[in-house]
């Protein structure tokens, strides 16, 4: 779909001033792992279709069976990258419950597996499976296999905060796959931005899971709101160009990103009273200490 740019020099447009929410949707980017190498691995089985189709009945089932698991191979693996980023992106967070990068590679080995039986012989088909499963897990490594940032932690109070992050994160997703419906590309960087800023309210949670009940209004009442006005708002946009619904639009953001930055920095301080009062109390505990061993 073509994407409407806006700016100082595009015909129906205007010099907008930079503002630190504009550049907010870079802060703390990373690079992703689910790229190239991954969606190669949709693309290299494919040469299997010729051979299939010029060779005998029971050669083609094999030939297109392996084609089918080497597919399902390539998208295990993706998902498997995709989990790995988010549970990478995370201060306090379970590892996977299914490993789909090793699943990958396990089906990758079979798919290779087959293939060589197919065209060649056991042999061969022991070698390809066996190094495609471990150029596999060499060239995309393994599932994580522990929890991350848990130790000590309440398992209650954590499985509760892993769940609210869960469904805010899904209430990103559908705002980030609806802005992109409205073709406007300065509205998908002010989408960036607020997302980036509510981030950061996540991993205060995820710090300190006693902050849970002080944002869980922000992480699903609000963020549910910002995501069907989202999408209310990019069908109207797309189908009229509404510029005043674009302002109203684009004001929310405003609102939103300023209340999710306050309500993540009331909890910071909040976090730091909990500190200095725990300070306190064990200082007088010291002073109180050592006036006893002074009278002894």
């Amino acid at each position: 779909m073509a994407q409407k740019f806006g700016g100082k020099y595009s015909p129906s447009g205007h010099a907008k001033t930079p503002t630190a929410a504009s550049n907010g949707g870079f802060r703390d980017a990373k690079r992703s792992r689910v790229g190239g190498r991954a969606n190669l691995l949709f693309i290299a089985p494919l040469p299997l279709i010729w051979q299939a189709f010029s060779s005998q009945l029971m050669v083609m089932a094999q030939y297109l069976a392996a084609l089918g698991i080497l597919l399902l191979a390539a998208w295990m693996t993706r998902e498997g990258l995709h989990a790995q980023e988010a549970y990478d992106a995370r201060k306090v967070a379970r590892r996977p419950a299914l490993p789909r990068k090793m699943l990958g590679s396990l089906f990758t080995a079979a798919g290779l597996g087959l293939a060589g039986i197919a065209g060649h012989g056991p042999i061969d088909a022991l070698i390809f499976a066996s190094l495609g499963g471990i150029l596999h897990s060499f060239a995309f490594g393994l599932d994580p296999m522990r929890n991350k940032g848990m130790d000590g932690i309440d398992t209650y109070q954590t499985d509760r905060v892993a769940r609210a992050i869960e469904e805010a994160e899904d209430h990103l997703a559908a705002m980030r796959e609806a802005i992109s419906r409205a073709g406007d590309r300065a509205l998908e960087r002010r989408v960036d931005a607020f997302q980036a800023t509510a981030r950061d309210l996540f991993r205060t949670v995820e710090e300190d899971p006693r902050d849970l009940t002080a944002a869980r209004r922000y992480l699903g009442v609000y963020l549910l709101g910002a995501s069907d006005a989202t999408i209310k708002f990019a069908d109207i946009y797309r189908r009229t160009q509404d510029q005043k619904a674009r302002e109203d639009f684009a004001a929310l953001l405003d609102d939103l990103e300023k209340n999710f930055a306050a309500r993540t920095q009331k909890l910071l301080l909040d976090d730091r009273g909990d500190l200095n009062v725990e300070i306190d109390v064990l200082r007088e505990r010291l002073e109180r200490e050592g006036l006893h061993q002074g009278d002894l």
